[in-house]
């Protein structure tokens, strides 16, 4: 038994298809009894529901009538939710830049449903197809993994944008050597969600790829030029004071710490102070940065490089949160593919296979026992991908960094962080 688990030999293709099927039944009908439940098909409802989709829309709503800076007025932009879905919703927060307006101003030409359904689906397909091409196939096999990620579920319940996040992430990462044009765009476009670009800087420079890093530069530019010619420089103005004053959001409980993916979250989740927060959040963010800086300086190969940005993202960026482990199955899809030349390292298959099933149960679990399920399992990704890094540059005979060095650089102060 513990060899089939140190080898991963449990869990070929077939029986991962197998497990991924069961758990897609399972998780759709949970899903879809959730959702007759917060429809008040089941028991009547106290107050109308809503999902976070609702803030997109409404401040698509206020920029299609001339008033685009009122997305970052709480006030306003409360009317327009409860306009919408109904009196006694709870408020959804919008604190993305000025540059998302774009895409929110477009789905809200559309009925509210029609829009919802168009921006899930649509996102879910590009996030889909990315996959597949990191892949290199679109079998079943394939698609069933990524379906049946818990994170799918959480995303489309929640009526959030990781799936359009993720679809970036991935199809830049696979662009990166031989379009890097391209691939500079793809990441210049995730500046709607800036703090999860924050590793791509350094990957870039760290090796040399300027015209991706250019192309980048420039594409975030363009966009946000273009938010400012359209909504004015009162709406920028808006959001950085709307930023300003998220600090009581995030730290102060507003949204649930149990769902945080960050070690920002997980102190919180143990009750540890801001300030402690904080400095865990900065030691985190210094291995996050010195990891990618040497993956990607030493020119390993792609999966490799890919699977570190994404894994290395899920550590530094203070705010995630559960949806947001699609990164997570972005670097999982680019390990599995670099078993192709490399094979699969001890132990490899089977943590991936437990840390796959976090999402599902980890913010319910970390809620009960106050225990930071997510943010361990990004952690344990961490090292894992850390892993395969250490044995690629072992495996080259590195001309300037030791084994030593990487683990003592990188996992040993990612282990230190202290979650």
């Amino acid at each position: 038994m513990i060899t089939q688990l140190r080898t991963g030999a449990w869990l070929d293709r077939e029986r991962l298809a197998g497990y991924c099927l069961i758990l897609f039944v399972l998780e759709l009908l949970t899903f879809l009894f959730m959702v007759a439940g917060t429809h008040g098909l089941i028991v009547p409802l106290a107050h109308p529901t809503t999902t976070d989709f609702v803030s997109f829309y409404s401040a698509g709503v206020l920029a299609n009538h001339g008033a685009p800076a009122l997305a970052y007025d709480p006030t306003t932009h409360y009317a327009v939710e409860r306009q919408i879905r109904g009196q006694g919703i709870d408020y959804q927060y919008f604190y993305y830049p000025p540059v998302y307006l774009l895409l929110c101003s477009v789905l809200a030409r559309l009925p509210y449903m029609a829009a919802f359904f168009l921006f899930e689906a649509t996102t879910l397909a590009l996030f889909l197809a990315a996959g597949c091409a990191i892949a290199g196939e679109r079998r079943l096999s394939v698609l069933l993994p990524l379906v049946a990620f818990p994170s799918v579920f959480w995303t489309f319940g929640l009526g959030q944008n990781a799936f359009l996040t993720a679809a970036l992430f991935a199809a830049a990462t696979l662009s990166i050597d031989r379009r890097p044009v391209l691939a500079g765009l793809l990441f210049g476009a995730l500046c709607y969600k800036p703090h999860v670009g924050l590793l791509v800087p350094v990957a870039l420079a760290a090796s040399g790829r300027w015209r991706a890093f250019g192309a980048a530069a420039a594409g975030a530019t363009a966009l946000a030029l273009l938010s400012l010619g359209l909504y004015g420089a009162d709406c920028w103005r808006g959001f950085f004071a709307a930023a300003g004053q998220s600090y009581g959001t995030y730290v102060g409980g507003r949204i649930d710490f149990a769902g945080f993916v960050s070690p920002f979250g997980a102190v919180r989740l143990a009750a540890g102070s801001p300030a402690l927060a904080y400095a865990v959040q900065a030691a985190a963010m210094v291995a996050a940065v010195t990891f990618v800086a040497i993956v990607w300086r030493r020119e390993l190969a792609l999966p490799t490089r890919a699977a570190a940005l994404s894994a290395a993202t899920l550590l530094a960026a203070p705010v995630l949160l559960v949806y947001d482990l699609l990164l997570a199955a972005v670097a999982v899809l680019w390990l599995a593919r670099g078993t192709r030349e490399d094979g699969w390292l001890p132990w490899e298959r089977t943590v991936l296979a437990a840390l796959f099933l976090t999402p599902l149960f980890g913010r319910n679990l970390a809620a009960a026992l106050h225990v930071p399920v997510l943010p361990l399992a990004a952690l344990a990704l961490f090292a894992t991908v850390a892993a395969r890094a250490r044995s690629e540059i072992v495996r080259r005979r590195g001309d300037g960094v030791t084994r030593r060095e990487l683990a003592g650089a990188v996992t040993s102060s990612a282990l230190r962080v202290g979650l």
